[in-house]
């Protein structure tokens, strides 16, 4: 009888042990919660910052008795600061789970004076070596668009949009006692995009952007390049922070009454900003 309950007792034990370890084996660990960042889940978001581009800027006016003439360098030849610290601003809504629409504005305004190292032709002017030179070069782009997320998930999402570049351009130069000659234009440049938005924490985010496009049409013919990058921080339900990187190319030839000739302008540089979403 002892027997019996000793072989009793060692098969409920090894039951249990087998039990145990089928239960163990069937165990999974629990999930890590998918990230639910508010940049992909707000309708609003409002961006407000500043952006500190190093600009690159070359312009043509041509004669208006025609002829091809010779870029000007605004910042190399006429003395125009190559690095500002400029306003921006944004705005994202997301009307549907997977369309949104976009804008983004900065401007930038530089004038400088400086003596000529070399001859310069602007337009139908032709200043000397030696001249004192006052040029102004102002710029301002407002970007829209429109998108639609063909990757959709809680943590992350990938789109495709389009929209325009509606780049405002103001060139002038003047020198005492020989004149001067000033030229503006506004140029819807539209643009194809490819963007995308990942959530890494429920407080960190990344983001990116790609703008491109080449095109002949109307009064303009050119190529326009525009990325951002950008590391999104929100410790607060509605408030975050950012920092990143823009850089926009455009290149243009215009062919208008108010400015016939072309502009190659490269901005360059680092960006910081709050945002405010709900």
């Amino acid at each position: 009888m002892t027997q019996t309950r000793c072989w009793l007792t060692v098969l409920t034990a090894l039951g249990g042990l087998h039990v145990g370890i089928a239960a163990a084996a069937d165990a999974t660990p629990p999930s890590e919660p998918i990230p639910n960042h508010p940049a992909l889940r707000d309708p609003f978001t409002f961006v407000l910052g500043a952006y500190s581009p190093k600009t690159t800027t070359t312009a043509l006016l041509t004669p208006a008795g025609g002829g091809s003439g010779v870029g000007v360098n605004f910042e190399d030849t006429l003395g125009l600061d190559d690095r500002n610290l400029v306003g921006f601003g944004g705005f994202r809504w997301r009307f549907t789970e997977r369309w949104r629409m976009e804008a983004e504005y900065f401007t930038l305004s530089r004038d400088a004076t400086r003596t000529l190292a070399a001859d310069v032709t602007w337009g139908d002017q032709t200043f000397s070596k030696g001249t004192t030179l006052d040029s102004t070069f102002d710029f301002s782009d407002l970007r829209l668009g429109a998108g639609y997320s063909f990757f959709k998930t809680r943590d992350k999402e990938l789109g495709l949009g389009f929209g325009a570049h509606v780049a405002k351009m103001k060139a002038a130069v003047d020198a005492a006692g020989v004149g001067g000659e000033g030229a503006d234009v506004l140029a819807p440049l539209p643009v194809v995009n490819l963007y995308g938005l990942f959530a890494l924490t429920n407080e960190w985010a990344v983001s990116m952007r790609a703008d491109w496009l080449s095109l002949s049409y109307g009064a303009y013919t050119g190529d326009i390049r525009n990325t951002a990058l950008d590391v999104l921080y929100q410790p607060f339900r509605h408030v975050g922070f950012g920092f990143g990187a823009r850089s926009l190319n455009i290149d243009v030839s215009i062919d208008n009454t108010n400015w016939h000739g072309s502009a190659k302008m490269v901005f360059q540089g680092p960006i910081a900003f709050m945002t405010a979403s709900f």
